[in-house]
């Protein structure tokens, strides 16, 4: 990897695409290594102490390393394959590893079409960062824009403003398949759960228990169950558990006591309030109903 960067004033050709693009490079961070390059202009270096803000956006791609990232929104870490965006009139700080050091790639720019997507709310400040791992695509994209930057040749701002609306692009295209695939889970953790909980309706006690089978915490389970089925999980088990009790009502060997402990209810009391909580019947008036009806 070469270490380049370069800055550029605003231009027409920029405007003409809705993009400007203001600056672009690339370098390695050896281990060991003061971070930023003290060769930046002063308005975008920055001390770690103090952190910087910038007027405009940027994209820093991690090719390889580890690091750490902190705005005013959000603390986290950065792995090797991490794209991360900057956000204009927002302080923030990012560094590598002292022990790993990291490749970048970085662009930033403004202009009327980032303004578009933000007002879209296609990116947000809670959520800079899109863990690729090493993408030809977004890789091909930062090399295109160091290239032309290193050439400038004619119509070069063109394809710098092209490739940064490339790799917008491709970024949202992320987003959307991983909100695809975490839709996908839920839907399948939660059609699992309602089959555990009706073939183990007499062996369950806790829903905490099925989150727990399956491998998820209870505040996600708790929260995609009840998106799925307008029920918690808990709601869900207790309306299963009436149904069944009205199946066994309708025997009239089992006791009121019998059919509450079989369901696991803590109590015959608690069993027959909830049941006329649920059905507008104790137990009993159902029973003698059915009896009536066969």
């Amino acid at each position: 990897m070469i270490n380049f960067y370069k800055y550029f004033p605003p231009g027409e050709k920029g405007q003409e695409w809705g993009l400007n693009i203001l600056n672009v490079g690339c370098t390695r961070i050896l281990p060991n290594s003061h971070y930023p390059a003290q060769s930046h202009p002063s308005h975008h270096n920055f001390k770690w102490e103090t952190g910087r803000v910038l007027q405009e956006y940027a994209l820093v791609y991690i090719v390889n390393g580890t690091g750490s990232l902190e705005t005013e929104s959000v603390n986290m870490n950065i792995l090797d394959g991490t794209v991360f965006m900057i956000f204009p009139n927002e302080r923030h700080r990012y560094k590598p590893d002292l022990q790993t050091g990291w490749d970048e790639y970085w662009v930033s720019f403004n202009g009327d079409y980032i303004e578009n997507l933000m007002q879209k709310k296609l990116f947000s400040k809670k959520y800079p960062l899109f863990q690729l791992g090493l993408n030809e695509k977004i890789l091909g994209l930062f090399n295109e824009l160091v290239e032309a930057s290193v050439e400038e040749s004619n119509g070069f701002e063109s394809i710098l403003s092209s490739a940064t609306i490339h790799a917008l692009g491709v970024l949202h295209a992320f987003n959307l398949q991983k909100e695809i695939e975490k839709d996908s889970l839920a839907l399948l953790v939660v059609k699992k759960a309602k089959m555990l909980f009706r073939t183990n309706l007499l062996e369950v006690s806790d829903p905490k228990a099925v989150a727990v089978h399956l491998g998820v915490g209870y505040s996600w389970f708790r929260k995609v169950f009840k998106e799925n089925t307008g029920r918690s999980p808990g709601q869900y088990f207790i309306q299963l558990k009436i149904q069944k009790s009205k199946e066994l009502l309708a025997n009239h060997q089992l006791s009121i006591k019998e059919i509450a402990y079989m369901l696991g209810f803590k109590s015959p009391f608690y069993f027959s309030k909830l049941f006329k909580r649920k059905t507008g019947l104790t137990p009993v008036q159902f029973r003698n109903l059915r009896l009536k009806k066969y």
